[in-house]
């Protein structure tokens, strides 16, 4: 097994404005299809590494609590962690050292009200 993850959904009321939330946030458009009746946009992502989507249909509702989720932060989580606010989210945990092996976290509220995560090297 590569990896513990293979796939997430992000639970959203308003398909658009989450897109929109993740598109800016992210600094990457989504490709949005229909799948067995959930509207999904996918997150950006490379070759055949784990992946993920906004997903909007009867039984998925954003929330707080359950499985915090940790989106790549690329080089450096401050780049996508300052579009958060603008974007319509709020951060809740600032960037902060894990320690100089692990790197660095910060924790956000999405557009939906999901909590989710940041993480980078740097």
């Amino acid at each position: 097994m590569a990896n513990a993850i293979n796939w997430f959904e992000i639970p959203a009321n308003n398909y658009e404005r989450a897109i929109e939330f993740y598109s800016t946030v992210l600094g990457a458009p989504l490709h949005k299809q229909e799948i067995i009746g959930a509207k999904m946009a996918f997150l950006p992502m490379e070759g055949q590494g784990v992946g993920g989507a906004v997903c909007c249909a009867e039984g998925y509702e954003p929330g707080s609590s359950g499985s915090l989720v940790y989106l790549n932060g690329g080089e450096d989580l401050a780049v996508p962690l300052a579009r958060v606010a603008a974007a319509g989210g709020e951060v809740v945990v600032p960037k902060t050292k894990i320690s100089d092996e692990i790197g660095y976290f910060a924790i956000f509220m999405d557009s939906e009200g999901n909590k989710m995560a940041f993480h980078s090297a740097g």
